[in-house]
């Protein structure tokens, strides 16, 4: 069993190793604390073969790759590539971005060139961080990881924030206490970030002794 248990353990951190996660990132990939994983790679626990099966799917191998020192002539899995929807989907994002940033140049220009004694040209820029927030949260909610958004929406209300006072400012209203208004807006984004998070991920209890196996050692009870 102890040599089942280092061949599991060694076999998962290299595969996790190669695909560049983190103990954390794994875990959160299969709904464990990174407390197990770390248990796992140090071949205190073994997972129950449900686990094992979900680790070799996640990095395309199978379950015999996982319990082997010798693969079989199994090659390790390569590291994953972006799929090419998700490479255009990345281009859309950067080119709706940089097209905000265009219009804020224009705009800028415009005014220099035919409004030259209008104050607060340089603007542009400042209200082109909240909109192009606004073009990536929207984005970001249709093609990427949604859990991205908050802190997106901080950008977007911090960035509405300054927009506000520094065009006030151009008025000659120096409305510094709009910065406030942020104060509850971030705690609220950050609550709602935390309820919106996955569910408790299972733990390995303390007191199962660590040269048991199977679903006693990676789930709670």
């Amino acid at each position: 069993m102890n040599d089942i248990k280092t061949t599991v353990a060694r076999n998962i951190a290299e595969l996790r190793q190669q695909a560049g996660l983190t103990q954390l990132e794994l875990a959160e990939k299969l709904n464990y604390s990174d407390k197990a994983i770390s248990k796992w790679e140090r071949a205190e626990s073994i997972p129950d073969v449900s686990v094992l099966v979900s680790v070799a799917d996640l990095f395309g191998v199978s379950l015999d790759y996982l319990v082997r020192d010798d693969h079989g002539g199994e090659l390790p899995p390569e590291p994953p590539k972006p799929s090419k929807s998700e490479y255009r989907r990345g281009v859309i994002l950067a080119m709706s971005v940089i097209l905000v940033w265009l219009v804020a140049v224009t705009a800028f220009v415009l005014l220099s060139t035919f409004a030259s004694g209008m104050r607060g040209a340089w603007l542009c820029f400042i209200f082109a961080i909240p909109v192009s927030s606004v073009v990536w949260l929207v984005l970001n909610s249709v093609w990427f990881d949604p859990m991205l958004n908050f802190p997106i929406i901080s950008v977007l209300m911090w960035s509405t924030l300054l927009s506000l006072h520094l065009f006030l400012v151009t008025a000659g209203v120096n409305l510094w206490m709009l910065y406030l208004l942020g104060v509850p807006g971030q705690v609220i984004i950050v609550c709602w970030s935390v309820i919106r998070k996955r569910p408790a991920k299972k733990t390995i209890p303390e007191d199962v002794p660590a040269d048991t196996d199977g679903e006693e050692n990676a789930r709670e009870n």
